[in-house]
């Protein structure tokens, strides 16, 4: 697999996180640990984040119920732009976008994460192949840098997720 290593100054980058308000103010990684995605295994502390909110907003609602409307907030992030680790899509299996995740991808991250070399791993979004996530390493020794630089209501219309059960 062919990646690429964003290496730049010690600038910082925003990311975005759209999350239910009453954990908001928690970015430990800690509901990804118990609860694991696409890119980490069980045990492994991560955030996901979107490279803008709009991202984040579709990230957040494909994981909604049917008819659920919960009280959001949308986190901008700042972090060390000088470690990330970028994923294309031609870097990834055939299958990597299918649903749900072949076990390939937690593996993958998995195996990012026990390196320990860069902070953010950036992948392509499965829901727009255009735009990226990045999945933040809670226990790289970085982490300690990523701040919480504003906290918004985030009201969600309900358009979004009107939805008909079959």
């Amino acid at each position: 697999m062919d990646v690429s290593t964003t290496e730049s100054s010690a600038e910082q980058m925003q990311v975005y996180r759209l999350t239910k308000s009453k954990y908001a103010g928690d970015i430990s990684g800690t509901g990804a640990a118990i609860n694991p995605g696409r890119w980490n295994r069980k045990g492994s502390p991560v955030l996901y984040t979107g490279i803008n909110p709009e991202i984040a907003l579709l990230e957040t609602i494909v994981h909604l119920p049917p008819m659920l409307s919960p009280v959001l907030d949308m986190l901008t992030l700042e972090i060390p732009d000088d470690s990330t680790l970028t994923l294309q899509d031609s870097d990834l299996p055939a299958n990597w976008s299918d649903y749900p995740a072949p076990t390939i991808l937690s593996e993958i991250g998995q195996r990012w994460i026990e390196n320990g070399k860069q902070l953010a791993l950036q992948v392509p979004s499965c829901i727009i192949k255009t735009s990226s996530i990045l999945v933040l390493n809670c226990q790289h020794p970085k982490y300690r840098e990523v701040k919480i630089v504003e906290r918004t209501p985030f009201p969600l219309d309900p358009r979004l997720i009107k939805q008909t059960i079959r």
